[in-house]
């Protein structure tokens, strides 16, 4: 049967009891599930939910807006074609309703009905906008120093918002400290999260005429992607439904990139300012996880300016695809493998796009020196 596991110390707990960690604070992550083959697919249902006999129990009634399926385009960047998956095209407009679907789902299964989250970014408009379609209570800490425009996305949802004094790790520590009282539904910590953002490598591989990429290049925070991609591709090989795994490359700012300096084997540095905001993750708990996913697919990461994330965010926007600059990096990254000689130029490379351009119209207008 499936359970938690704590990936360090190899110690399991049932799924039978909700829990977002171990019992000395150990991030989790699920026991190896079989994987699933096309057949398995349920083609009928357009959302991630076609996936669902990859999860480790099917909920009664899944919260589902049509998250998932999303376009993979082809463009020419620095060269080359890259075929950019789209995932801004989910309900609240980034690839973390996925995760959000998947985790209230089975939450709500296990009798849940609260919910506490901390981010003023994706994740908390992901989980109010799931929480309020599923019939549960949200509340959300965020600095008190965010803009109010960031939550505005969360307070529409219905979510209670509380601000928390002090930096962004000062907001986690309290909602840790408040998830003695709320269920800490965090899409940094809880394993069910994972488990939804795995469906992206069951989408690519079905995608790609169930085949796989060559490499695939994503934004990297705290990991939930690349994450995700290592669990679902290794599910796909476990299941013998592909030779080997892609090459998961994880992109980061270099004013805030620690698991790609760990990757890199370079020495950690004080995270600064980024204008990839939602990759500023100074501490991530899943550093040992992101680098075994890294080395054991072959893959790597790269580090970026902000010039080069810059860029890259006004270059896909002149070719039509207005993406978070956050994302952009990806694109970025993906020029440097080229230029570097990692990429086969003719291979398949997937680039991965995880936030609308929209979130971040005040963030372009400095780019581009307008006033708004």
């Amino acid at each position: 049967m499936p359970a938690y596991l704590d990936p360090r110390s190899g110690r399991t707990w049932p799924l039978d009891t909700p829990r977002w960690c171990g019992p000395s604070r150990e991030p989790l992550l699920l026991t190896d599930l079989p994987g699933i083959g096309r057949g398995d697919i349920a083609g009928g249902v357009r959302s991630i939910w076609r996936y669902a006999a990859a999860l480790p129990f099917q909920p009664k009634s899944p919260i589902t807006m049509g998250e998932g399926c999303t376009p993979l385009v082809e463009r020419e960047i620095a060269g080359a074609t890259a075929l950019l998956k789209c995932e801004w095209f989910m309900p609240t407009g980034s690839f973390k309703d996925r995760g959000a679907s998947v985790m209230l789902s089975l939450l709500r299964d296990q009798g849940v009905t609260e919910v506490l989250e901390d981010s003023s970014g994706n994740g908390g408009a992901a989980v109010s906008a799931y929480a309020a379609a599923g019939g549960l209570a949200a509340t959300i800490f965020v600095p008190a120093s965010t803009s109010p425009a960031k939550t505005v996305q969360s307070r529409a949802s219905g979510a209670a918002i509380t601000l928390v004094p002090g930096t962004r790790q000062d907001c986690a520590d309290a909602a840790e400290r408040e998830a003695e009282r709320i269920f800490y539904a965090s899409h940094n910590w809880h394993p069910f999260f994972l488990q939804g953002t795995k469906t992206l490598a069951y989408e690519l591989w079905e995608d790609l005429g169930f085949a796989i990429p060559d490499a695939v290049i994503v934004p990297c925070g705290a990991g939930s992607n690349v994450l995700g991609l290592w669990i679902g591709f290794s599910e796909l090989l476990r299941a013998g439904q592909i030779a080997k795994l892609p090459r998961i490359y994880a992109a980061q700012p270099a004013n805030c990139g620690p698991i790609a300096r760990a990757a890199l084997g370079l020495e950690a540095v004080a995270a600064r300012p980024t204008i990839a905001e939602g990759t500023a993750i100074a501490a991530p708990i899943r550093v040992p996880e992101c680098l075994r996913a890294l080395t054991q697919s072959g893959g790597g990461a790269v580090l970026l300016a902000e010039e080069e994330i810059a860029a890259a965010s006004l270059a896909l926007a002149k070719s039509g695809v207005y993406v978070e600059p956050t994302c952009a990096q990806a694109a970025a990254a993906f020029g440097k493998l080229l230029a570097a000689g990692v990429l086969d130029p003719k291979g398949r490379n997937v680039v991965v796009l995880t936030g609308t351009g929209l979130k971040s119209t005040p963030r372009y207008a400095e780019l581009m020196g307008v006033a708004i």
